[in-house]
């Protein structure tokens, strides 16, 4: 992977100029803010000439600040968690929460768009019946994996995360079946094994759902099922939310495909709850069977 302009800047550091060490370190101070600033902000802001600005990231291997921003632009949309726009938190007569609901919502409707009806249906099918269902995450995916699970653990058995803690993956995924699925979640900035991982996946007999966001659109030949989750925001941080709001789709999918066994299955783990004291006593009584 081409080094982002931080590494380059270290690795060079020693080798810069007084002046061009002091936009040098200005930039690592303010790395999440560097599509925002001009050149003559650089400048101005370090008390350098222009021409020492353009000098210094000549030695850093761009033609031009033109090509620095796209730069702190491309990194972003790797999920490098950089301030694109300063005043994107402004608070205007609540802007910020109308602007984040649109993003949110347009986040959503990009994920729904993309859903073929038949392919939902049939990882459904795949999920509710499997002999094991196996969920894989990394990093910020390891979350939603482990959330997919604690979702259709309440309607089904025999679905586990892996791999645990301290333990490698070659165990758990060697004695997959056809009759298998595993659900891996590959959002960005994933580790530098995950093709690696694809690939022995592709070729075991297990089904395999990818739930990703949109830069994982490479992996799409190798597995059964992509489904695609936005991720954008208003600033630096990523967004889950239309993650979660698939897992919870896909679950309630499952739970009605198996509803009387679902039914069955949340009462049996109510009652364990309750003989467990593991949760808060509820204030109001449910009827698990009600129609």
């Amino acid at each position: 992977m081409t080094p982002h302009i931080g590494q380059r800047i270290t690795a060079q550091f020693d080798a810069l100029s007084a002046q061009e060490q002091r936009v040098a370190s200005f930039i690592l101070d303010h790395f999440d803010d560097l599509a925002v600033y001009s050149a003559a902000d650089l400048a101005r802001l370090t008390g350098v000439s222009k021409s020492t600005v353009s000098r210094l990231f000549k030695r850093l291997g761009f033609e031009s600040y033109r090509s620095v921003k796209d730069h702190a632009r491309q990194l972003r949309n790797l999920g490098v968690p950089l301030v694109i726009d300063a005043n994107a938190m402004q608070d205007e007569a609540g802007a910020p929460f109308q602007r984040h609901l649109q993003r949110e919502q347009d986040n959503l409707q990009r994920c729904l768009n993309g859903i073929a009806a038949d392919q939902f249906a049939a990882l459904v099918e795949r999920l509710a019946n499997a002999r094991h269902v196996v969920m894989i995450g990394f990093r910020n995916s390891y979350p939603l994996a482990l959330h997919f699970r604690q979702q259709l653990i309440q309607a089904r058995s025999q679905v586990r995360v892996v791999p645990q803690p301290n333990q490698s993956l070659a165990e758990e995924i060697v004695d997959l079946n056809e009759q298998d699925v595993v659900v891996l979640f590959g959002f960005r900035r994933r580790p530098a094994a995950f093709a690696a991982l694809v690939n022995a996946l592709e070729h075991s007999p297990a089904k395999v759902a990818l739930i990703a966001d949109p830069t994982a659109v490479n992996f799409a030949s190798q597995v059964n099922w992509l489904m695609e989750a936005p991720l954008e925001s208003l600033s630096a941080f990523d967004s889950y939310a239309t993650a979660n709001s698939l897992i919870c789709l896909l679950a309630n999918g499952v739970l009605h495909r198996r509803l009387g066994e679902g039914r069955e299955r949340i009462s049996a783990i109510s009652d364990i709850y309750a003989d467990l004291s593991e949760l808060e006593s509820p204030t109001m009584s449910v009827d698990w069977n009600a129609q």
